[in-house]
């Protein structure tokens, strides 16, 4: 099965088919850089600490498909889940652009058929991680950081 022309502006991203669904993602990382939530504001916070499954030069899951068994804390992204994580997900992130009805942003691999672009742009997070198994769940706001927008 392929993808539609230009899916993304025209299909609901809740029509979409699975293999739309996952194009959307452009490859930066953020999403799998650890949160912190303030619980009295419900602000949320990027921290440099990657999951450990993270691939700092690549920006992919190591184990992509097999992710929630071995990190039961992942976040399984749907269009049937995107209203409740919208919030926690990156600003640059199609995902919730599309759920935001805003546009994808120029530097997206489906729009340059280039998935460097993303690098290229400044948004990635390649080789600014460290992996969550060489810091302490309580040393995290450490590592607080401006999301790469």
């Amino acid at each position: 099965m392929s993808v539609r022309k230009k899916f993304w502006e025209t299909i609901p991203y809740t029509k979409m088919t699975a293999e739309e669904w996952e194009a959307l993602c452009d490859g930066c990382g953020k999403c799998c850089l650890n949160k912190i939530e303030d619980a009295d504001t419900g602000e949320v916070f990027l921290t440099r600490v990657a999951c450990r499954l993270l691939d700092d030069q690549s920006c992919q899951c190591g184990q992509y498909q097999i992710r929630k068994n071995l990190v039961p804390e992942c976040i399984v992204l749907t269009p049937e889940t995107i209203e409740q994580h919208a919030y926690w997900m990156p600003s640059t992130c199609a995902y919730r652009l599309l759920w935001q009805g805003r546009p994808l942003p120029d530097w997206h691999p489906l729009l340059t058929g280039d998935p460097e672009s993303v690098y290229a742009a400044g948004v990635s997070v390649r080789g600014m991680t460290v992996p969550e198994f060489e810091v302490a769940e309580d040393e995290w706001e450490d590592h607080i950081i401006e999301e790469p927008t």
